[in-house]
């Protein structure tokens, strides 16, 4: 799929917005041709609310949760939340699920679970409920964060795709090849429109320090041929480089263009460089947009 074609999201840990200034960058982020907004789930804004409040006050763009955590909300709440937001806004809402890490949920009192049992048997609670409410004219898509073979297999089965974090080109193309043909694909990567490679690695060692903490990664990051060196002080300059995209309009473009060739049906986009407290979108997402 060609980059002119390969719909483009975009997620942003934007919380520290306030509403009103959040609501204009969703909405800038709309006019600038992006197809979705997807919103993560940390320590900030709730995802299911935060989505209901943009798709009111958007009118194109999907709105995703990027992700919603399954061990906080059991699964009729989440079908519920589902087949909510799909008929409230017609073809606009993504459900995006996964269970999240170890720590976030072991701090907030749940029994970490081996997450292939863990996410095999929410699906199948999942399925099973009949949400009492009028219906909507069609299901809302249902994406599943998963990285490892055994995950992106089960996603393959039972939902609509999945998405995929912090990985390399080389990642999506082992996962299409995973994933089979059908599949969606959501890769989301970090990008900052920044040509000057200091500054460029030291604003994403900044930002990306804590997921830089986390063993889930190391041990994904390994795979892809990266090692413990490569985790140390900040992170290895051959593994920023390798998942985050940095530099000018055509260096972002080229790295969709990779993605793209690779597999993926989406990229979403992560941009890196500060917030406008105006809520206006920023360099990096502007460099990139579809509308251009």
């Amino acid at each position: 799929m060609s980059t002119s074609t390969l719909p483009l999201g975009v997620l942003a840990m934007a919380d520290t917005l306030p509403a009103e200034s959040w609501q204009r960058y969703v909405q800038s982020i709309e006019t600038l041709g992006y197809d979705s907004f997807w919103i993560p789930e940390l320590f900030g804004r709730e995802p299911v609310a935060s989505a209901a409040f943009l798709l009111a006050r958007t009118e194109r763009i999907a709105i995703a949760t990027g992700i919603a955590n399954i061990y906080v909300r059991d699964a009729h709440a989440m079908a519920q939340t589902r087949h909510t937001l799909a008929e409230l806004a017609p073809g606009r809402f993504i459900l995006g699920l996964g269970v999240s890490n170890v720590g976030l949920n072991s701090t907030r009192g749940h029994t970490w679970e081996a997450p292939l049992t863990k996410l095999t048997r929410y699906l199948d609670e999942l399925a099973a409920v009949d949400v009492a409410a009028a219906a909507p004219s069609s299901p809302a898509s249902l994406i599943v964060a998963a990285h490892g073979p055994r995950l992106q297999q089960l996603a393959a089965a039972r939902s609509d795709g999945v998405l995929t974090y912090l990985m390399s080109t080389s990642h999506t193309q082992q996962s299409r090849g995973r994933l089979g043909p059908g599949p969606e694909l959501n890769v989301v990567c970090p990008m900052l429109a920044e040509p000057d490679p200091d500054r460029a690695r030291k604003t994403i060692r900044a930002v990306l320090s804590y997921y830089l903490t986390l063993d889930y990664y190391h041990r994904e990051w390994r795979k892809l041929g990266f090692t413990d060196q490569d985790f140390a002080d900040g992170g290895s300059d051959t593994l920023i480089d390798t998942i985050v995209a940095w530099g000018d309009r055509a260096a972002l473009r080229q790295r969709v263009a990779e993605h793209a060739a690779a597999g993926a049906t989406r990229v979403i986009v992560l941009p890196l460089d500060a917030l406008d407290p105006a809520g206006a979108a920023g360099a990096t997402l502007r460099a990139i947009a579809p509308s251009d």
